[in-house]
Formats: structure tokens, sequence, C-alpha cells
């Protein structure tokens, strides 16, 4: 998994050489991750500064009226905005918190004002612009999990 997580497209032939299996061995253990869940998928990792989505905010948000119905309209409706990248339901001060990919203030303001403070259940959003990415992937750590 370590290795994988480096690089998603090594050939299984080097990922096999890589950790000493032979290949129909490599590629049947990484099947069965992959039937198992515990490999989701494979993506390519785009630069958000090369791709002009040069603001990340994060936005708390808190809601009125919890349930479990209202949480599922919230969450479909954070899920089908663009800009929203990654979203967790938290404890604490917010209920949710969003993370945005935008390329400026303006976007982000249109993001706010015409998108999420629309949503009929939220309250309240309080932001938090980063100023620069120190890491913002994996690889996970797994040494804990023995697969």
């Amino acid at each position: 998994m370590a290795r994988l997580q480096q690089d998603g497209r090594i050939a299984n032939v080097d990922l096999a050489d890589a950790i000493a299996l032979s290949p129909s061995a490599c590629l049947r253990r990484v099947k069965a991750l992959e039937a198992s869940g515990i490999i989701a998928g494979y993506r390519a990792e785009v630069s958000r500064l090369r791709a002009g989505l040069g603001l990340t905010v994060f936005i708390g948000l808190k809601v009125e009226g919890h349930s479990q119905e209202t949480s599922s309209r919230l969450e479909q409706t954070l899920l089908a905005i663009p800009a929203v990248v990654a979203c967790y339901l938290v404890s604490g001060t917010s209920d949710f918190l969003v993370e945005a990919a935008v390329p400026d203030l303006a976007s982000y303001e249109q993001l706010l004002l015409g998108q999420i403070l629309t949503i009929p259940s939220v309250v309240e959003a309080q932001s938090t612009f980063a100023i620069r990415t120190i890491l913002s992937r994996g690889p996970l750590p797994l040494d804990h999990w023995r697969g």
C-alpha cells in the first residue's frame, strides 16, 4: 500500500519487484484491495495553483434543525457545488467543515453569498483562509493496518 500511495501508476511488474512478490500474486493482492474498497480509486493529482485555484478556504457551518433529513439535504447541496473539494460532519463549534478551492476572493464571495448561505438550514458560516499549503494529501499512515 505504501508503494501504491507513492505511485498509483506503477506497473504491476515493478510493484511486484519492489515488494518481493511474483507479478501474478501482486496483481491478485491489488485486485483484492480494490474489491474490498481499501483502494477506493485512482486519480490524477492536479496542482490547484496551476489550475487557477489559488485560494483555499475552510468554512465552518452551523445549521438549525439538527436531523437526519436536514443533514442529508445539506450534504447533497454541498456535493453539487464544484468548488467544494471536501466536506466533513464535525463536532465542536461548527456542524460541518467545508474545504473549497476557488480562484480568488471574488469567487469566494460568490460561493459564500450565492451558494452556501442560500442553503435554508445554514445559519452561520465562519471562514478561514489558507495562507500556504504545507501538506494537502496522503500518504495515509497505515502502520496500524496489515492487509
